[in-house]
């Protein structure tokens, strides 16, 4: 049932045994979780079922630090951001778990190995076929293809599977509302979190609307579902009690946020008798109900050696040469033509071509070449400084808008130029390729104007309250019914979308409050 929160009389108490806030991804695969049962589900949210403006201003804040737009990176209407998002999917892998002695304030307090099993419900759920992301024999057999080898032991072909892309809030509408058990509170804003008096657990949500009227929900289980923004933000609002707000007694919530910087020219390459790269690298291929795309990124072993932080780099093909069979040809520079990229690009081809011949055509060189650009995205090293804090802004609401301040370090870049340039060097190994890498050998970011608007890290999991906002349970530490789910919870981001990985921890969350109820 959905329900117009703009239409709930002032001071009504909504009762439910489950309260769910936000109805993204992670807010209605909980809900779905509980559908058709004897468990009562308030599902609230923000925005109705079309966006407004009104409601999605609701986003706007401060930032500092590195710039970053906070009202257009999510969507604040019902499904949440799987309205915009482009549906690539692909589990965290497994040292993204660990506790990494190079990498300062890693390591989750669940393995891999645990979320397994919830992946595969999360994969039926995003609608990516099977779960098969680095079965390279099942990919191989089915598209028949063989990957390419990259000598040195430094970097894998792995792959993406997509989703449609699913957008929640329409692929599941109809089961939310056809559900008996689940009442949606639309256009309603949970404004406070209200703590007990003996700083146990949660008494009531206090929710309020655009056009003035306010009410209560009150439940025996709360869960947090607004994102990696908004869930430190109604933590640190909700203040009653404890002045620094619920869950933040070692000054944790709000901090460690990470994105994914993306660099769309991050290297450009040459690679000489193309013709032999299986086409799978040049576009996604349709099989087995999803599409599939390979990507370049760091092996397990090279991270180690290297001590660097995992990353995410694909390549597409931007400009084809070729000749005909047995010539070798000879590329003139234009003299008045002043760009280094084709000066760069014309010497490099005529290195190549006068030092590469071709098994193939009875030794001689058929010569297809094409000018490769690489980009991709990377993780960042958890940093405390980079926060999310409250700004003295207010919203229409009354509420103190957020207040972001980014921070990338010059680790992080480190890592992903050595990533980059492993790639580089491994095409250059293969003996018909050469690759440069474009990012700057110093401790300077350029100006990042692409984001991933995967927002994770600032109610990070923890083994203690020292070290964590929630326990491995997504349970807030010191607050018996209060549970956070989505990317928040991550305590490292890892190079894959994080959608895949945060659906699969709300279906686990949903296990885990089915058996305290049991």
């Amino acid at each position: 049932m959905f329900i117009d929160g703009r239409n709930i009389p002032g001071n009504t108490v909504v009762e439910t045994d489950i309260a769910i806030i936000g109805a993204g991804a992670a807010g209605i695969t909980l809900a779905k979780e509980f559908s058709s049962s004897a468990t009562r589900v308030c599902l609230i949210e923000s925005g109705g079922l079309e966006p407004d403006p009104d409601t999605q201003s609701l986003y706007q804040g401060e930032t500092t630090g590195l710039s970053y737009p906070l009202g257009s990176s999510r969507l604040r209407y019902f499904g949440g951001s799987t309205n915009h998002w482009g549906g690539w999917c692909r589990p965290l892998d497994a040292i993204d778990f660990e506790r990494r002695a190079w990498v300062p304030n890693s390591g989750w307090p669940i393995s891999r190995n645990e979320l397994d099993s919830f992946y595969i419900r999360a994969q039926e759920l995003c609608e990516t076929g099977p779960f098969k992301y680095d079965a390279m024999d099942y990919w191989s057999d089915k598209v028949g293809f063989e990957p390419m080898l990259f000598p040195g032991g430094a970097v894998d072909t792995r792959f993406f599977q997509f989703s449609p892309p699913t957008q929640f809030g329409k692929r599941y509408r109809k089961d939310i509302e056809n559900s008996s058990n689940i009442k949606t509170l639309l256009h309603s804003n949970v404004i406070e979190i209200e703590e007990s008096r003996d700083s146990s657990g949660i008494s009531r949500l206090h929710v309020a609307t655009l056009k003035g009227s306010r009410f209560v929900v009150k439940a025996s289980i709360y869960v947090l579902a607004t994102g990696g923004i908004e869930n430190p933000r109604l933590l640190l609002l909700s203040n009653r009690v404890s002045p620094a707000g619920l869950g933040n007694g070692h000054d944790l919530v709000g901090r460690f946020f990470m994105e994914h910087p993306i660099i769309p020219v991050l290297g450009r390459g040459l690679m000489l008798n193309s013709q032999y790269m299986p086409g799978i690298y040049r576009k996604s291929v349709r099989l087995e109900g999803t599409r599939v795309r390979p990507c370049l990124m760091p092996t397990e072993t090279f991270m180690r050696e290297k001590k660097l932080l995992n990353s995410l780099i694909s390549f597409v093909p931007v400009k084809e040469y070729s000749a005909k069979t047995g010539v070798v040809p000879h590329f003139e520079d234009d003299p008045q033509n002043k760009d280094p990229n084709q000066a760069w690009e014309i010497a490099l081809l005529n290195n190549m071509a006068s030092h590469t011949t071709s098994s193939h055509n009875g030794g001689q060189n058929p010569f297809k070449a094409e000018q490769l650009s690489f980009g991709g995205n990377c993780e960042q090293a958890p940093n405390p400084d980079s926060r999310i804090t409250l700004s003295d802004q207010r919203d229409v609401l009354g509420s103190n808008r957020v207040r972001l301040d980014y921070r990338l370090s010059a680790e992080d870049k480190r890592s992903f130029r050595a990533n980059m340039m492993a790639i580089a060097a491994s095409f250059g190994a293969r003996g018909d390729s050469r690759v440069e890498c474009l990012l700057s050998d110093d401790d300077v970011w350029p100006e990042i104007n692409l984001w991933g608007n995967h927002h994770s890290g600032t109610t990070r999991m923890g083994e203690t309250r020292q070290d964590g906002v929630v326990d491995r349970n997504c349970r807030v530490f010191g607050l018996k019914n209060l549970y956070i789910a989505g990317s928040s919870v991550f305590t490292t981001s890892g190079a894959a979308n994080p959608t895949l990985t945060l659906v699969a921890l709300a279906a686990r969350l949903a296990d885990h409050i089915k058996s305290l109820k049991s």
